[in-house]
């Protein structure tokens, strides 16, 4: 680790981390808190993806159904207006609509060949946002004169990189440069992200691997043919089988930093308190 001890990160003049870990367990919250505090650069992975290289896709698929409708279509045809995504980082929702869900165009589903094609742009994308943070890490210093940098990763990071390969080389990058930190979850926290995730089932982005052997087996499950297949019903069956798939990967990534377990972040207001729960975990991670 960049930190040796922790008491070496609280003496550093720029702190660099990255939280990683499932969607919901508190990176963009603790992310979001360093930065409201100023003194801090919040870098946003998933907002990186939906704007500087999803965001054509988006745009080009608003267009698409836009022109479905005669009125915009003559609006658009004479450049009289024009469709733009709206992400922020609070609402990634243009992205996560891009990415969509297989199965019966009559409930919202895509043909699952398109499917695989946005399932492909996104790792794409996710991999070029990642490989920003780094240079991103010296714009927020030079420009906007922030020492202090957090990156804010996607929960699908451990998708997108082999964590059993040293020489992975977005994960060498980020554990050279910044401290890896892995917010980890209890199976209580999984089990409520999955309650949560049944009420709203969301697009998300899958291993292709993974994603073929649960399209293959929620069908033979179901017996439904492609073009048949309820979305929110293959989405929600496959997300606790997602999670527990991450769990290994994430934590093979955690041997190149440090973990906190989220039970931890109770009473986690301030940015003082981030940066001492940081350094507190360092030691007892080097005294275990």
């Amino acid at each position: 680790m960049i930190y040796k001890t922790g008491q070496d990160w609280l003496n550093a003049p720029a702190k660099r981390v990255l939280f990683f870990g499932m969607s919901g367990l508190g990176k963009t919250y603790l992310s979001k808190m360093l930065r409201d505090a100023g003194g801090w650069f919040h870098y946003s992975v998933d907002y990186r993806i939906g704007t500087r290289y999803m965001g054509e896709h988006i745009a080009d698929n608003f267009k698409r159904e836009a022109m479905k409708v005669p009125l915009l279509r003559e609006l658009l045809m004479s450049d009289s207006i024009y469709v733009a995504s709206n992400i922020t980082f609070d609402n990634l929702a243009p992205l996560s609509t891009y990415l969509g869900k297989p199965g019966d165009p009559a409930r919202g589903g895509l043909d699952y060949t398109e499917y695989v094609t946005r399932q492909a742009q996104h790792r794409d994308a996710e991999l070029a946002a990642m490989a920003d943070t780094v240079p991103f890490i010296d714009r927020a210093r030079t420009i906007y004169g922030y020492d202090n940098f957090v990156c804010d990763s996607s929960g699908s990071v451990c998708e997108i990189v082999d964590p059993s390969d040293p020489d992975d080389l977005t994960l060498s990058a980020m554990a050279d440069n910044l401290l890896m930190v892995w917010l980890k979850g209890t199976p209580a926290h999984t089990a409520e992200l999955v309650r949560r995730f049944d009420r709203a089932p969301k697009p998300m982005y899958y291993q292709p691997q993974f994603l073929a052997r649960a399209w293959s087996d929620y069908r033979a499950l179901s017996g439904d043919p492609p073009d048949r297949v309820n979305p929110d019903d293959f989405v929600r069956w496959t997300y606790a089988r997602a999670l527990e798939h991450r769990q290994p990967r994430y934590a093979a990534m955690a041997e190149r930093g440090l973990t906190i377990e989220v039970d931890q972040l109770s009473g986690v207001d301030t940015p003082e308190s981030v940066v001492t729960l940081i350094a507190d975990a360092i030691d007892a991670q080097a005294q275990a």
